[in-house]
C-alpha cells in the first residue's frame, strides 16, 4: 500500500476544478449541518418545553447530541479510512437527516432526546469526514484555505444560529429548527453523490493479504468505544447537576467506565485493525496535538458557556449584546487561520502553535482583571484577541498532523484530534462548572450554584454582592482555563517535535 499513497493522493488532488469546488461546497453544507445543530436549538427550548414538557431532563437535548457525536469520531474515523471517505460521509449525513426528521416528529421529550441521540450518530461522521476529506482534496500549501472556510462556517453558525433558532420558534414552529436541516443535506448529499469520486487504491498482488486483513471492521472495539466513552461523558455530563459528584449514581458510573477503559484497552490490543490504534499515541506529533486540543476544548467552556452570564449580570447588558460580545471570537477565530500558513511555513507547525496558545493565556489571565464593573468593550476586546490567537494555534495543528500520515491513516488521526477537543469541552464544562458553583458557594453562603442565582436574577436587577459573587466565579474559570492554556503550551513544548514530519508530496 505504501507505493500507491501518492498516486492516491495525486488523483484526490487532480479533481478538476469546478468538481472540486462543488465538492468543497458540499462539505460546506455538511459541515454547517453540524455547527448550526450545536446552536439552533439553544433558543428555542422555552417552546419545546411548553409544548412537549420535560422541564427537568431537557439538557438532554445538548448532551444526548454531544455525547452520541464524541464517541463515534473514533470509529468513523477508522471506517472512513477502511471503506473510503465517500461511503461514510454518505452515512453519516442520511443518519443525521433521519435522525432532524424524527425531531421535527418527536410526541414528547424522551422521543425528542431519543431521536437527538440519532442525529449525532450521524453528525460524528460529518464533523470528522468533512476535515478528512478537506486534507484529501488539497495539497500542503493549499489546505489553510479550505481549513479556513470551514472555520467561517463555524463561525457564522455561532453567530446566526440562535437568531435563526428563535426566529423559527417565534413566528413558526419549533418543529422547523429540524426541518430546515432536510433540504440542506439533501444538496449536500446529491453533490456529493454526483462529484465526490474517490480513487481506486491499487493494490500489488504481494499487499493481497494485508489488504484483506485492513478491510476487516473491529466491531467488538468499536462497541466497546462506544460503551466506554458513554459512560465516562454521562458522568462528566451529569456529574453535579443531576446528582452530586460523590453520590452513588457518579461512583457507580466512573466505576464502570474504568472497567470499559480496561475492556477496550484489551479488545484493542488483539484486534488486526482497532478501532483507535496504538500508533496514535506512540507518534509523539499525534499524541501532543491530541494533548494540547484536548487542553483547547477545556479552555473553551470559559467563554462559551460564562461570559454571556457575566456579561448580562455583571455588565447589565441585554441578551442580544451579550452575545456579541462572545461572537466577535468566532470573527477573529477564522480570519487568524487562514493567515496563519504565512507563519507556520517561517517558523514551523510547532512554533506558531505555541505562539498562539502562549498570547492565548496571557490573554485569559487579563480577564481577572478586568475593572468591576467595567465597560462591554473590554471583554469584547479580549475575546476578539483571543479569537485570532486561538485561530493561530489551532489550524497549524491539524494540518500538521495531517500532513504527517498518508491516505490510509489520515481518518484515524483527524478523528482522534476531534475526538480529544470534544472530550475536553465535556470535561472543562463539568470542572469550570463546579468551580463556578464553588467560589459562588463560598461568596454568597449556603448551596447557591450558577443557575440558581441566574435564574434568580431574571425576576430583577442583581444586588450588588451578587454580582461581585458572579464576577468572582467567572474571574476564577478564565483563570483556570488560562491554566489549560499553559499546559497546552507545555505540552507542546515538552513532546512536539521542533518541525513535524511531514510526508513528502510527490
Amino acid at each position: 500500500m505504501g507505493d500507491t499513497q501518492p498516486a492516491i493522493q495525486q488523483a484526490a488532488q487532480r479533481t478538476t476544478p469546478d468538481r472540486r469546488g462543488a465538492v468543497v461546497a458540499a462539505l460546506m453544507l455538511a459541515m454547517a449541518l453540524a455547527a448550526l445543530d450545536s446552536t439552533i436549538v439553544s433558543t428555542a427550548v422555552p417552546q419545546i418545553v411548553g409544548d412537549l414538557g420535560g422541564f427537568s431532563v431537557f439538557s438532554w437535548l445538548f448532551s444526548g447530541y454531544l455525547l452520541a457525536v464524541t464517541v463515534t469520531l473514533p470509529v468513523y474515523g477508522k471506517l472512513s479510512d477502511t471503506f473510503g471517505r465517500k461511503p461514510v460521509l454518505i452515512a453519516g449525513a442520511v443518519l443525521f437527516l433521519l435522525g432532524s426528521l424524527l425531531c421535527a416528529l418527536a410526541w414528547n421529550m424522551g422521543a425528542l432526546i431519543a431521536f437527538r441521540v440519532v442525529q449525532g450518530l450521524g453528525g460524528g461522521a460529518l464533523q470528522g469526514t468533512v476535515q478528512t476529506l478537506a486534507a484529501d482534496l488539497y495539497p500542503l500549501k493549499d489546505r489553510p484555505k479550505i481549513q479556513a472556510k470551514l472555520s467561517t462556517v463555524w463561525a457564522v453558525s455561532a453567530v446566526a444560529g440562535p437568531g435563526v433558532g428563535g426566529v423559527l420558534a417565534a413566528y413558526a414552529d419549533w418543529r422547523w429548527i429540524f426541518l430546515v436541516n432536510l433540504p440542506i443535506g439533501a444538496v449536500a448529499l446529491w453533490l456529493i453523490v454526483r462529484h465526490l469520486h474517490e480513487p481506486q487504491r491499487d493494490v500489488r498482488p504481494e499487499e493481497e493479504g494485508k489488504a484483506a486483513t485492513r478491510a476487516r471492521v473491529d466491531w467488538a472495539g468499536a462497541l466497546a468505544v462506544f460503551a466506554c466513552g458513554g459512560v465516562l461523558l454521562t458522568a462528566l455530563v451529569q456529574g453535579g447537576v443531576a446528582w452530586p459528584w460523590l453520590s452513588t449514581p457518579s461512583m457507580a458510573l466512573f466505576g464502570t467506565g474504568l472497567v470499559l477503559v480496561a475492556v477496550v484497552v484489551l479488545v484493542e490490543r488483539r484486534a488486526a485493525e482497532p478501532i483507535i490504534p496504538g500508533w496514535v499515541w506512540r507518534r509523539r506529533t499525534i499524541a501532543a496535538v491530541n494533548l494540547a486540543l484536548g487542553a483547547l476544548g477545556l479552555l473553551m467552556v470559559a467563554p462559551a458557556v460564562f461570559l454571556p452570564t457575566y456579561a448580562q449580570s455583571v455588565l447589565g447588558l441585554g441578551p442580544v449584546a451579550a452575545g456579541f460580545v462572545l461572537s466577535v471570537w468566532t470573527l477573529s477565530w477564522p480570519v487568524s487561520a487562514a493567515l496563519s500558513q504565512h507563519v507556520y511555513r517561517r517558523i514551523g507547525f510547532r512554533n506558531t502553535a505555541m505562539l498562539g496558545i502562549g498570547t492565548a493565556t496571557l490573554i485569559l489571565l487579563a480577564f481577572p482583571f478586568l475593572p468591576y464593573p467595567g465597560e462591554a468593550w473590554q471583554p469584547t476586546l479580549l475575546m476578539l484577541l483571543l479569537g485570532g490567537a486561538l485561530g493561530l494555534f489551532q489550524l497549524p495543528l491539524i494540518v500538521g498532523v495531517q500532513s504527517t500520515v498518508g491516505w490510509a491513516e489520515r481518518g484515524t488521526a483527524t478523528a482522534s484530534v476531534l475526538f480529544c477537543r470534544q472530550t475536553g469541552q465535556t470535561l472543562g464544562a463539568a470542572l469550570f462548572g463546579a468551580v463556578a458553583n464553588g467560589v459562588l458557594a463560598a461568596r454568597l453562603g449556603g448551596a447557591s450554584d450558577l443557575d440558581s442565582v441566574t435564574r434568580a436574577l431574571d425576576a430583577g436587577p442583581a444586588p450588588e454582592a451578587t454580582r461581585h459573587a458572579i464576577a468572582d466565579a467567572v474571574h476564577a474559570v478564565y483563570l483556570g482555563a488560562a491554566g489549560a492554556a499553559a499546559i497546552a503550551f507545555v505540552v507542546l513544548l515538552v513532546l512536539a517535535p521542533r518541525r513535524f514530519p511531514v510526508l513528502t508530496e510527490q
